[in-house]
């Protein structure tokens, strides 16, 4: 990524054409392992409000906050999202 550094920015603000790749991922996993889009976008609207999201990236866990709200199985490493989908 040739961006400065954006504290509390998604992956999307920052490099456009890094965040094609991990759609394009985020895009091949089988529809039983996505979260749906509602519970997607509510996820990120947690992640950008917190103070370890930088330049794309969770400080607690190290994942990319775009992949890592798009698995229906995952959840936030501090328990912010609170009742999973």
């Amino acid at each position: 990524m040739n961006s400065p550094s954006c504290k509390r920015c998604l992956l999307r603000e920052l490099d456009g054409e890094y965040f094609k790749s991990i759609y394009r991922y985020i895009a091949s996993l089988p529809g039983e392992q996505r979260s749906s889009s509602d519970e997607y976008a509510r996820r990120l609207k947690i992640c950008r409000a917190c103070g370890d999201l930088h330049n794309g990236m969770c400080a607690q866990c190290g994942c990319f906050a775009e992949v890592r709200a798009a698995k229906r199985r995952l959840a936030c490493p501090m328990g912010r999202w609170g009742q999973e989908e």
